[in-house]
C-alpha cells in the first residue's frame, strides 16, 4: 500500500511539479492531483463527443453532404475554441465585475491566460477552463441540426462566433457561474438546460429561418421521409455520445473524493437504458414496428434528461426520468413535423424536448439529501412536499428560452438579411461536399453515381 502511494505520488509530481514542493505531499496536493486527472480525462470524453455529432448528422443526412458535415464539425469546434479563450470563458466565469452586474454576466479572463500552475477552486484554472470549453462545444454542434443540409459554409463561421462569445456563455454564467438563476437555486448538474436546450434552441431559429430542406413537405403539408444514408453510422454515433456522457455527468462532479461520481454515472447509465427501451417500445406499440431511428434518439433523450439530475435525484427516478424522455422523444418528433419544422438530426427533440422535461424533473424528484450534498437549491416535490424547487426549475426553462430564441434569432436574422445563409437550390441539390468545398466525402461512390445518370 506504502509503494502505491509512493508510486502515485511520484507520478503526480511529474504531472505536477509544483507538487514537488508541497508541504502536505499526502493529503490536499495529493487530492488536487487526483481531481485534476480525473476533470482532464472528463474533458477528453467530452471532447471525443465531437466525434459523436459527426457521425450522428453524417448518418441522418444523405451522402452528397457527408464530407461537409465531419470538415464544419472540426472547423467549428477549432474555432470555438480561440473564440471561447478570447470572449466566451470571460462571460460565463469572469469575477472581475461588480456584484450587482454580476448576477446577469461575467467579465474579466478575456484572452484567458492563467499561470501555468495557477490553483482556483481546487482544480488548475488550464483543466477547468478545457473543461468548461468541451461543453460549449458540445452545446454548439446541437445547434448545426437546424443548419443541416441547407446552410452556407459562412453562416457556421458567424454564428460560431456570436453563440460562442455571448449566448451560451450568457446562460452558463446565469446558471453555473453564479448569476441570478445560481442564486435563486436552480438546479442543472450538467447541462440540461445550459447546453442541451440552449443548443437546440438556436437549431430551431435556425431550421425557422432556413425554412424546410427541398422535398421535405409537399403542397397539400404532407411530410415525405428524407432518410439518412448511414443508419450503422447513427447506432455508433449514439454509443460513442453514451461513453462520452460519463466525461460530461461524471466529470461535473470535478473530483472523485468520496466516489460521489460514480453515483452520478449509475445514474446516467440507468437514464439513457430507460430512454432508449421506453423508445423503441413506443414506437413498436403505436406504428408495429420497433423503429430503430426512434430507439436511438430515445436513448440519446434519456442521456440529455438525466443531465441536469444526475446528482439530485435517487436511481428509480433516473429510471422514470429516462422512461418518460423515451415516449417524450416519439411524440416530440412528430409535433414538429405537423407543424412544419424540418429537423433532420431531431436536435429540437432529443434536446429541447428532454432537456426542458429533465430540468423540470428535478422539481418533481430531487431529495433533499442530495440537493444539500451538492448544495444546490433543495429538494423536489415528491421528497418534500414544495412546489419550490419546481417553481426555479420552471423559472429557468422560461427564461433561458426566452433569451436564447431572442438572441439567436436577432443573429440569424441579420445574417440572413446581409449575407443571406441558405444555399442556392442548385447547390442544395448537388450537395454541400460538391457546392461548398468542391469535392465529394465519399468520391468513388458518387463518381459512379455520376456515371450511372450520365449513361
Amino acid at each position: 500500500m506504502i509503494k502505491k502511494t509512493v508510486l502515485a505520488f511520484g507520478a503526480l509530481t511529474l504531472l505536477f511539479p509544483a507538487m514537488a514542493f508541497a508541504e502536505d505531499p499526502s493529503g490536499a496536493t495529493l487530492n488536487m492531483g487526483l481531481n485534476a486527472l480525473w476533470v482532464m480525462l472528463s474533458f477528453i470524453l467530452v471532447l471525443l463527443m465531437q466525434g459523436g455529432f459527426i457521425l450522428l448528422e453524417t448518418g441522418s443526412t444523405r451522402m452528397k453532404n457527408a464530407g461537409h458535415v465531419a470538415g464544419k464539425t472540426i472547423f467549428t469546434t477549432g474555432l470555438a475554441a480561440i473564440i471561447y479563450w478570447a470572449f466566451g470563458y470571460g462571460f460565463a466565469f469572469g469575477g472581475d465585475v461588480s456584484e450587482g452586474v454580476k448576477a446577469f454576466i461575467g467579465w474579466g479572463d478575456f484572452f484567458f491566460d492563467p499561470a501555468k500552475t495557477s490553483v482556483e477552486n481546487g482544480l488548475p484554472s488550464t483543466i477547468f477552463f478545457l473543461f468548461q470549453l468541451a461543453f460549449a462545444a458540445v452545446s454548439l454542434s446541437i445547434a448545426w441540426g437546424g443548419f443541416a443540409e441547407r446552410a452556407k459554409l459562412a453562416s457556421y463561421v458567424v454564428f460560431t462566433v456570436f453563440f460562442i462569445a455571448i449566448i451560451y456563455p450568457t446562460v452558463a454564467h446565469w446558471i453555473w457561474g453564479g448569476g441570478w438563476l445560481a442564486k435563486d437555486g436552480a438546479q442543472d448538474f450538467a447541462g440540461s438546460t445550459v447546453v442541451h436546450l440552449t443548443g437546440a434552441l438556436a437549431a430551431f431559429a435556425a431550421t425557422v429561418l432556413l425554412k424546410p430542406r427541398i422535398g421535405k413537405f409537399n403542397k397539400d403539408g404532407s411530410a415525405n421521409e428524407i432518410l439518412g444514408h448511414n443508419q450503422v453510422f447513427t447506432a455508433l454515433s449514439v454509443l460513442l455520445l453514451w461513453v462520452g456522457w460519463f466525461g460530461f455527468n461524471a466529470g461535473s462532479t470535478v473530483a472523485i473524493g468520496d466516489g460521489f461520481f460514480g453515483f452520478v454515472a449509475f445514474n446516467t447509465m440507468l437514464g439513457a437504458g430507460a430512454g432508449g427501451v421506453a423508445a423503441l417500445l413506443i414506437s413498436w406499440a403505436v406504428t408495429g414496428k420497433a423503429d430503430i431511428t426512434t430507439m436511438l434518439n430515445g436513448t440519446l433523450a434519456g442521456l440529455v434528461a438525466i443531465t441536469a439530475s444526475c446528482a439530485f435525484v435517487d436511481p428509480w427516478a433516473a429510471v422514470v426520468i429516462g422512461l418518460v424522455a423515451g415516449v417524450l422523444v416519439f411524440y416530440s418528433v412528430k409535433f414538429f413535423e405537423k407543424i412544419k419544422v424540418d429537423d433532420p438530426i431531431y436536435a429540437l427533440s432529443v434536446h429541447g424536448a428532454a432537456g426542458i422535461w429533465g430540468t423540470l424533473a428535478n422539481g418533481i424528484f430531487a431529495t433533499q439529501e442530495l440537493a444539500e450534498k451538492v448544495a444546490v437549491g433543495e429538494g423536489g416535490l415528491i421528497d418534500t412536499g414544495s412546489w419550490h424547487q419546481l417553481w426555479v426549475q420552471f423559472e429557468s426553462v422560461v427564461v433561458v428560452g426566452a433569451f436564447v430564441l431572442a438572441a439567436s434569432f436577432l443573429v440569424l436574422g441579420v445574417m440572413k438579411l446581409i449575407m443571406g445563409f441558405r444555399v442556392t437550390e442548385e447547390q442544395e441539390i448537388i450537395g454541400l461536399d460538391l457546392s461548398e468545398h468542391g469535392a465529394y466525402g465519399y468520391p468513388e461512390q458518387m463518381k459512379k453515381s455520376d456515371k450511372h445518370i450520365q449513361g
